[in-house]
């Protein structure tokens, strides 16, 4: 009886292509049709671990940590200065799920740069926050703003420690006024002193003091007044 064998059934070629095609591991640059290119490790086709990715749209360099074709973990973004042409750092922290979260530096300028606790890639949690004018924020913060407790320290010395709503002095807050050895402490609305008490504090030490002191106050119950004054102020609030 005649023995017939079955010659093995060859694997379809597309299928070969496409085992070939799977991004896993260390890759060198890819390139995709917008023109970025990446460079790094890769899993399942995913953006995975360490590598480094350039946008050619705005010249973007991503270098860092990344899980599942997101950035997440510890990352640096740099932008292209088009007057030197050389690359400035912009951000250098931690990221989660593409976004910055927790701690990380933000440069918006030469001189302006944020230190501190991201959310979503929002300035949130405690943070310092160093101006051009060379004015500096530390404190808490909250939907990119300064919200809860901090104190901003002017150029000239002079510093503001109290409560914070929406990026403004809001609530109970003092403002010591070093150029003139003065000390205020009361009420803020929007960044407005409201109501309060002034004293002299330092004077004789201040750059540019008064020229007068101010006067001894002679009323029996100062702090009564003051109170009553706080309460009239805050029921005209509720009424408007």
């Amino acid at each position: 009886m005649p023995i017939s064998k079955c010659p093995p059934k060859s694997e379809p070629l597309w299928k070969a292509w496409d085992r070939k095609a799977q991004k896993n591991g260390l890759r060198h640059q890819v390139f995709a049709i917008n023109g970025d290119h990446y460079v790094g490790k890769w899993k399942d086709n995913m953006k995975h671990g360490k590598g480094t990715q350039v946008w050619r749209k705005n010249g973007a360099i991503y270098e860092g940590d990344w899980k599942f074709g997101k950035r997440d973990g510890y990352g640096t973004l740099s932008l292209s200065d088009q007057e030197t042409g050389k690359y400035r750092r912009v951000y250098s922290g931690w990221w989660k799920g593409d976004k910055k979260c927790g701690y990380g530096i933000q440069f918006f300028g030469p001189k302006e740069y944020y230190e501190g606790d991201w959310c979503g890639n929002q300035r949130s949690g405690w943070g310092r926050m160093y101006y051009s004018n060379g004015d500096i924020y530390e404190g808490q913060w909250c939907n990119d703003k300064p919200e809860g407790e901090g104190m901003l320290r002017l150029k000239n010395g002079n510093r503001y420690e109290g409560n914070w709503q929406r990026g403004m002095k809001n609530g109970w807050g003092r403002f010591f006024h070093l150029d003139h050895g003065q000390l205020f402490e009361g009420l803020w609305v929007d960044s407005i002193a409201k109501c309060g008490t002034m004293i002299d504090c330092g004077r004789d030490e201040a750059p540019k003091p008064t020229q007068f002191p101010i006067p001894e106050v002679k009323i029996l119950d100062p702090d009564g007044v003051l109170a009553e004054a706080l309460a009239t102020f805050k029921k005209t609030e509720e009424r408007d």
